[in-house]
């Protein structure tokens, strides 16, 4: 009886004891409990920041967004009116080109002859004026590729080239000789400095000489040429040299003694407001045609042109006029000279 007593107690402690320990000893299922609460909460909170960085981007991408369409319309607004500034340009030089064509045909009749060519339009005038005739090209250039300096069989050193042949030979549609040349060894050579196709062909710092060129963009050019790094530098394609300089920004520039009050053929440049150019060719030496024209003269009918710029080239026996396949004008000894340099337009 005593054992069987002792026996439930026993079994009732043990009970009791496993209760205790359930409730003392923690549960592996109640620990994943809490680390699942715990990162439910961590989650929770990530996500919560996640919302407020989610937040917080989309306004900075809304503020991007509104800097980048306010700057999308200044683009705009100024391609808009660089455009406008453009055809305003494009207008300006149209409506100049008219005015100088209109100032000529009124002074000077209808163009003798025309050619609108993909490279240049060029309107060929007949100079007639007391004491002198000659003949005059208007050119304005659309490719200033088409505008090239020439030498003599391309050559430094030949027996020269007259200016028909040069223009022949190399298919021109307008020509006029160039730079003034040495006769020395038998052979002709340019005088000075000459550039052809932005290569130096011959160099001399003579201070007494005008470089006459044109740069890449077809733009007449001048000043001295102190190197061949010079050329590079100023983007000098052609050019030639002779004196003097007749007109700098619509001013006259002083005519050295040597030259002054002396009437003979002429050859001469210009450029108008708008840059297109003027060829101008007088004869010279021949009473019952032409007295020729001194450079005095020569400035103040440059000036009635309105012409901004312009260079007076090698003279005399040297000029001639080419243009769509003849000579227009009447050189003084009777027929063309060779020289060494000639400025011609492909058609």
């Amino acid at each position: 009886m005593l054992s069987k007593l002792n026996l439930f107690f026993f079994l009732l402690f043990a009970t009791v004891c496993g209760i205790v320990i359930a409730f003392v000893e923690p549960s592996p299922l109640l620990g994943k409990m809490d680390k699942l609460t715990s990162k439910h909460t961590e989650l929770s909170n990530q996500m919560e920041k996640l919302e407020e960085t989610s937040s917080e981007t989309k306004k900075v991408l809304q503020e991007i967004r509104v800097a980048v369409d306010l700057e999308k319309k200044e683009i705009e607004e100024q391609q808009k009116m660089i455009n406008n500034l453009v055809a305003t340009s494009k207008n300006t030089t149209k409506t100049t080109g008219d005015v100088s064509d209109n100032l000529l045909t009124n002074m000077l009749g209808d163009p003798i002859g025309q050619t609108f060519g993909k490279n240049a339009r060029i309107k060929v005038f007949s100079l007639k004026e007391a004491g002198y005739r000659g003949v005059m090209a208007k050119v304005r250039l659309h490719n200033p590729n088409a505008i090239k300096m020439v030498l003599a069989d391309d050559k430094v050193y030949s027996n020269g080239e007259t200016t028909s042949q040069s223009a022949r030979r190399k298919g021109a549609i307008l020509a006029i000789n160039a730079g003034g040349f040495n006769t020395g060894k038998g052979k002709l050579s340019p005088l000075g400095v000459t550039v052809v196709d932005g290569q130096v062909k011959t160099f001399s710092d003579n201070p007494n000489l005008s470089f006459v060129g044109f740069d890449k963009n077809g733009h007449l050019t001048r000043g001295r040429v102190t190197s061949a790094a010079d050329v590079k530098k100023k983007g000098i394609m052609q050019g030639a040299s002779f004196l003097p300089v007749l007109l700098e920004g619509g001013k006259k520039k002083p005519i050295p003694s040597a030259w002054a009050n002396k009437r003979e053929p002429r050859t001469l440049i210009g450029n108008f407001e708008n840059g297109d150019l003027l060829f101008i060719v007088i004869d010279g030496r021949n009473k019952d045609w032409s007295n020729g024209v001194t450079l005095e003269e020569a400035q103040r009918k440059l000036l009635e042109f309105k012409v901004r710029d312009a260079y007076n080239l090698d003279g005399g026996g040297s000029s001639a006029f080419y243009y769509n396949g003849k000579v227009m004008n009447q050189p003084s000894s009777g027929k063309e000279r060779p020289v060494t340099t000639n400025l011609i337009i492909m058609p």
